[in-house]
This record gives C-alpha cells, structure tokens and sequence, in this order.
C-alpha cells in the first residue's frame, strides 16, 4: 500500500512517524521542510482565524454583514423616536453617531485580541484577560441581555398582532374581537410555528439568507416611514419638533437619565462578533474590521432615518414602541395599506432577527452549564432541548414585562453597557501589555470608552431605581 510514511526500524525503542522527503502539511498546503524549526517571527498573528484547524468555506463578507446587522437593528429601532422625543433631534442624532462610533471601536478591539488569545467566543477573551470569574459574569451579561431583547421582540408582536389597553392589533382590525386575538395565544402560536423551526438551526451561517431578508424588510419599513413623514412635512401637516431636551420638570429630567442607557442598547452586537468571524469565508481581522465598518453605516442610516421620521410623524404622542402608533390614520392617501405594511413587514424582520439573537444566547447557556461538553453541533439532542427550554422561558417573560421601555432601560444600563463598551474596553487595556500593544490614541480612547460606560451605567441604574420608587 502506497503512503507517505516510512516504515519503521526494528530496532526502535519508540513509535514515531515520519514523512517521506521531510514533507509536512501546513495550512492545508504540502510544504517541503527544508529548515530544521518554523520561523515564528514571519507569521502574521493578525492573520491567523480565531479557531485553528481545518479551513472550511463559511459566510461572505455580505453574509457577515446581513448577520451582523441583524444582530444590531431588532427591536432598539422601535424606541429610537421616544427617545427623540426626550433627548431632542440635535442630541439623539448626534448621540446615534457616537454610539456608533465607540461601539465600532470595540468591535475592531475585541476582534485583535481575540484573534491574539485564540479565542472563540466572548467569554473565552474575557477570561484570558480578566480571569474565570470576568467570564462567568460575561456570559451572564451576556444571557440577561438576550434573553431580555427577545422578551422585547415577542412583546413588540404581540402589541402589533393582539393589540393592547390603548391601541388596536391587526388581527383585531382584520377579523373583529375574539379569541384568535388573545395576546398569549397570538405569542405562542408565532413561536410555535415560525419561530422555533429557526432557532433549532445550529449554526450562525444558516442564517445569512434569513438576515438578508430581515435587513430588506427594516430598509422597507424605513423608506415606508421617512415617505410618509415627508409627505406630512410638504404638506404642513407636522409640528414643528423639539430640537434640545426638555429640562423642565421631574418627570423630563428623570427621562433623560434613563434614555441614554435605552440609546447604547441600540449598536450592541458584540457576543455575535465571534461566530459571524468564526464561520466568515478566509477570515482575518482586517476582513471583520471591514464587516464592522459596513454594518455600522448601514445601521447609523436605518437609525437616524426611522428616529427622525417617527418622532415628526407622532410628536409628543411618540410611544415607546413606535409600531403601535401605526394603529390610526396617519392622514395621508392610502393611510390604511401603509399601516399595515409598516406594522406586519416588521413583525416578519423580527421573526427573522429572532433566530441570530437566540443562536448567541444558546451558546452561551451551553459554555456556561456544560462546559467541557461535546459542541453542540455535534449534540443534536442537548441543541433541540436548550432552544425548547430557552423558547419557553422567553415566552413566559413576554408575558410578565408590561413593555419594551421597562426592559430596555434597565438591559441598557447594566448588561448592554457592560457587553458594548465595558469589557471590550478592560481586555484591550488589559491585554496591550502581553504582545499588542495599543497606541497612544487607542489608549485613550479604550479610557475613555470605559469611563463613559461606568458612568452611563451608574447614571441609568440610579434613575431607574428612583423611577421605580417614586
């Protein structure tokens, strides 16, 4: 039988393999050994993947984008124009931008010295650069947080689908009163039937086609939106809108407090970084970086598109999902069939983007409770009974939270800042002493991030707690 091995002495005391003509298989590639040891300092750590091992063809940069963006434009988009309403046109645009720009920053961040630890997931960074016990906590922020956007996505469906105390649902409007439009029942059976067949996929690029369409369907609802608010502007049918905060009374000052945390809700995409990277086709950091840098246009252009013209289409009756403002007439031609287009397009981006969301959360349930286990595309059955587990718990909270802005403002403030800005921040501070180092600028940038987040944090928990008690 013909082989690339030797045969071994009789003499030899020990098994050992070798190649014949001293060639070895390198990246996939044969190479002719001709030095004795492998040159490190030729190999561009940079360039290595976040995973070792064989190269398998993943998602493309497009594929990447839709995932990424996916994973940012959810729900967040649906409270931006509340929180125009309370920061103002000129600082909730100019806030959209920031926070843009420092969670990009992050990104690329976390990205480098993941690559440099050769880690695979957020958790596995953070514990090589702030120990076990920041990586517990990580994958805890990491749990909250998710599980709290998705309690949001089935509340959003529910008011759109069911209706709620002051507004109407479609299935109301389309087929009258009754028990096809009980808000529970509604939830379930989307979950049931729509959900729950995207969430068994067991891998992040499954979903590339998926949030495609989901970021087709929320470009839609935006050119929906900014028409409409044009064409109400052209016709002198909208007030005039706040431009700064308003400071006053209680009530607006408090409002203030807890909307920045709602805003830094909205670009947190950071515990999907490494498996859209891991499963990116000829990936490198710089390949990521590029993705980021697409992604957080395209969201910069959704946000400020749908903050601005939602808030100059409802004003001070702006609520706090702004879906459920579509339930009336907007006062223009065809104000019906753009309600529901607006409204049921929404809902399907969301049953779209619910999946990414999940697929992170699921991870990270299973690193944190069978740690050492077989992956879990490897272990059908343990994948299919976590997303039952998960599903049904989320369920369960949809139906306890009363609204999106109660769970944004207190994920925004604690697990959102921490995910975003907190911990990408600590390891690349942490980590710039061990082999990459920062930059003048990158330092002070890494500080600043993180103090902002500290305070960010600080100042939303104390106005949610004073929200609450008085």
């Amino acid at each position: 039988m013909d082989t690339n091995y030797t045969p071994l002495s009789k003499n030899s005391s020990f098994v050992e393999l070798q190649l014949k003509d001293d060639v070895f298989i390198q990246n996939g590639y044969s190479k002719s050994n001709t030095d004795d040891d492998l040159d490190v300092s030729v190999i561009d750590f940079d360039k290595l993947p976040l995973i070792f091992g064989e190269k398998k063809s993943g998602c493309g940069i497009y594929g990447a984008v839709f995932n990424l963006t996916t994973t940012i434009i959810g729900a967040g988009i649906m409270a931006l124009p509340a929180t125009m309403k309370v920061l103002g046109l000129v600082l909730g645009i100019v806030l959209i931008f920031l926070m843009a720009i420092f969670s990009e920053i992050s990104v690329e961040l976390l990205v480098r010295f993941s690559v440099h630890c050769k880690a695979s997931s957020y958790g596995e960074v953070v514990q090589a650069a702030l120990g076990k016990t920041a990586k517990v906590i990580s994958e805890i922020c990491i749990i909250v947080n998710n599980a709290g956007v998705l309690v949001v996505y089935l509340i959003i469906i529910g008011d759109v689908l069911s209706g709620s105390l002051s507004h109407i649902g479609v299935f109301d409007q389309w087929l009258g009163h009754g028990f096809w439009d009980h808000r529970k029942l509604v939830i379930l059976v989307m979950l049931v039937m729509f959900l729950a067949p995207l969430c068994a996929l067991d891998k992040i690029d499954s979903l590339s086609f998926t949030s495609g369409a989901s970021v087709a369907l929320a470009i839609i609802f935006v050119l929906v939106v900014f028409t409409i608010a044009f064409i109400k502007l052209v016709e002198g049918k909208i007030e005039a809108p706040r431009m700064t905060p308003d400071f006053g009374s209680e009530k607006a000052i408090l409002d203030l407090l807890v909307v920045i945390p709602i805003m830094s809700n909205a670009f947190v995409c950071h515990f999907n970084v490494q498996p859209i990277y891991n499963e990116l086709e000829a990936r490198s950091p710089q390949k990521m970086n590029r993705v980021g840098r697409i992604t957080s246009v395209i969201c910069v252009l959704v946000y400020a598109s749908t903050a601005i013209a939602g808030y100059l289409l409802f004003g001070n009756d702006t609520e706090s999902d702004v879906l459920t403002n579509f339930d009336k007439d907007l006062g223009i031609r065809f104000s019906t069939p753009l309600n529901y287009i607006v409204r049921v397009g929404y809902v399907f981006h969301l049953v779209l983007v619910f999946p990414v969301i999940h697929f992170s959360l699921r991870q990270t349930v299973d690193a944190l409770l069978f740690k050492g286990s077989v992956p879990l595309t490897e272990n059908r059955k343990r994948c299919l009974a976590l997303t039952v587990l998960l599903l049904g718990l989320i369920y369960v909270g949809s139906t306890i939270i009363p609204n999106i802005w109660t769970a944004f403002k207190f994920t925004g403030a604690t697990t959102a800042v921490s995910l975003g800005f907190t911990f990408p921040s600590l390891i690349a501070l942490r980590l710039s002493k061990e082999g990459i180092g920062l930059s003048h600028k990158e330092k002070i940038l890494s500080w600043f991030i993180l103090v902002l987040a500290i305070v960010v944090s600080i100042v939303g928990v104390v106005g949610n707690i004073y929200s609450i008690t008085s």
